[in-house]
C-alpha cells in the first residue's frame, strides 16, 4: 500500500513538474507577442521609458495604427502578400498531392529517383541558392520583379516537403481498394484523384496550407531579393519603411507587425484542430 501511493505520490510530482516546465516555455514563446501587443498601444517616449508597463504615461493611442497603414501603404501591401500567399499555398498544395500520389500509386525507377532528389532537395539551405538565383533570373532572363516569379519560387522551394507530407499521409490512409473501386465505377485517373483520393487528404492539406501561408506570409528574404518596386512590397518588405538610419519609431513598428500577424494568425485558429491530425498522418504505416 505504501508503495502505491508513493507511486501515485511521484506520478503526480512529474505531471506538476512538465505542467511548470510547459508553462515556462510558453510563457518564453508568446512573451514577444505580448510585448508587440503592448507597445502597439503606446507612445514611442512611453516605449522607450519602460516598454514591460502595461499603460504607459500618455494612455492607450490608435495612432500608431493609422499612421503606420498610411506611411507603409498598408493595403496595397496587404493585398500583394495576399495574392503572393494564396496562389502560392494553392499551386504547392495541387502541385505537390498530385505528385505524391503519382509516386506511391507507380513503382516506376523514375519515380523513386524523383522522390529521393526531392527529399535531398530538402537540406540545401536557401542562402546558398540566392545568389545564382537573382543572377540567373534577374540578369540572365530578367524575370524579377513580377508577383508570378515569386509564387513560382515559393512553389518550387516549398513542394518538396509539401509532397514528403502527402506520400505519407496517401501510403496510410488512402486504400488503394478505394481508387480500384472507382475504376470499376467508371472514374478516370483524374476523377478517381479529384473525388475520391484529395478529400481523404483533408487533414494533410490543412497542414500543408497553414505552414507553408506562413512561411509564405512571413517571408522577407526571396522578396527582398525579387521584388524592387514599391508597389510590388509585400508586408514583411514594406515594414523596412519605419526603420531610420538614426531614428527608429518603434510604436509604428509594433503597430506594422501586428497588423501583419492579425491575417495569419487568423487562419492558424481556424485550421489548428487539423495540424497535429495532418503532421502525423503518414507517420505510421
Amino acid at each position: 500500500m505504501d508503495q502505491n501511493k508513493k507511486a501515485a505520490i511521484a506520478k503526480r510530482i512529474r505531471h506538476i513538474l512538465m505542467i511548470l516546465v510547459l508553462a515556462i516555455l510558453f510563457i518564453i514563446v508568446i512573451f514577444p507577442f505580448i510585448l508587440v501587443l503592448i507597445n502597439a498601444f503606446k507612445v514611442k517616449s512611453d516605449i522607450t521609458a519602460d516598454p514591460l508597463r502595461l499603460i504607459g504615461k500618455h494612455g492607450f493611442t490608435l495612432d500608431n495604427f493609422t499612421n503606420a497603414m498610411k506611411k507603409m501603404n498598408f493595403w496595397k501591401v496587404f493585398g500583394n502578400s495576399l495574392i503572393i500567399t494564396t496562389f502560392s499555398t494553392i499551386l504547392t498544395i495541387f502541385l505537390s498531392s498530385m505528385t505524391a500520389h503519382l509516386i506511391v500509386r507507380n513503382n516506376w525507377k523514375a519515380n523513386k529517383i524523383l522522390f529521393v532528389l526531392m527529399i535531398a532537395s530538402m537540406v540545401i539551405p536557401f542562402q546558398v541558392l540566392m545568389i545564382p538565383l537573382v543572377s540567373l533570373y534577374g540578369g540572365v532572363f530578367g524575370i524579377l520583379n513580377h508577383r508570378i516569379t515569386l509564387i513560382l519560387m515559393h512553389t518550387g522551394f516549398s513542394v518538396s516537403m509539401a509532397t514528403f507530407m502527402f506520400h505519407g499521409a496517401i501510403n496510410t490512409n488512402v486504400p488503394i481498394s478505394l481508387e480500384e473501386a472507382a475504376k470499376i465505377d467508371g472514374c478516370t485517373k483524374w476523377q478517381t484523384f479529384w473525388r475520391i483520393v484529395f478529400p481523404i487528404l483533408k487533414p494533410t492539406v490543412a497542414t500543408v496550407a497553414i505552414i507553408d501561408a506562413m512561411a509564405f506570409w512571413n517571408d522577407y528574404l526571396l522578396p527582398s531579393l525579387v521584388l524592387k518596386q514599391k508597389d510590388l512590397f509585400t508586408i514583411p518588405i514594406a515594414t523596412k519603411v519605419f526603420y531610420g538610419t538614426y531614428s527608429t519609431d518603434t510604436g509604428l513598428i509594433m503597430a506594422a507587425l501586428l497588423l501583419a500577424m492579425l491575417p495569419i494568425l487568423i487562419l492558424y485558429l481556424f485550421l489548428q484542430r487539423y495540424i497535429v491530425e495532418g503532421i502525423t498522418a503518414g507517420a505510421v504505416k
